[in-house]
């Protein structure tokens, strides 16, 4: 066991978060350090390197899996899955059915939703300058090419494979 819950509740929509807490040495964390919220167990693997960290919380029956990390007040909810080697930070949210996976990293204010298919080395990111006062969401997808999408303010993606050609 790499974690436990503690007595350290949050409320969100009447939902129950508890926070956890290290129970050994792993990957950057140490025993005793204190980690974001969970509803359950279920929500975050025992095994592997996966964390929950900082204000994030993982709730409903999404899953953090593998050596995947969700930090700063990020959230995933539903039936998201974040798993592989992904990162989920800032103000981030994965929800839905969405899947993010592989060395993906999703942060900023992103919005990933829906059965949206993240994985690979996609960068899903909210990038602020701070001569302009409006957000460029950016999104580079590496694969056998690479793919960049610019939106204004947030970025929401949704059935992610409708947005993809098959060469």
């Amino acid at each position: 066991m790499k974690y436990r819950l503690t007595n350290e509740t949050i409320q969100h929509n009447g939902i129950t978060l508890y926070q956890i807490k290290a129970t050994k040495d792993f990957d950057n964390v140490r025993n005793g350090d204190l980690g974001g919220y969970i509803e359950t167990e279920n929500n975050l693997s025992q095994n592997g390197n996966a964390w929950v960290g900082g204000n994030a919380w993982v709730s409903g029956n999404a899953k953090v899996s593998g050596n995947a990390w969700v930090s700063g007040n990020a959230k995933v909810s539903g039936n998201a899955w974040v798993s592989g080697n992904a990162k989920v930070s800032g103000n981030a949210w994965v929800s839905g059915n969405a899947l993010v996976g592989g060395n993906a990293r999703v942060s900023g204010n992103a919005l990933v939703g829906g059965n949206a298919l993240v994985g690979g080395n996609a960068w899903v990111s909210d990038i602020s300058n701070e001569t302009n006062e409006t957000n460029e969401t950016k999104v580079n997808i590496e694969a056998e090419k690479k793919v960049v999408v610019e939106v204004i303010n947030h970025l929401v993606i949704e059935n992610a494979l409708d947005f993809m050609e098959i060469e």
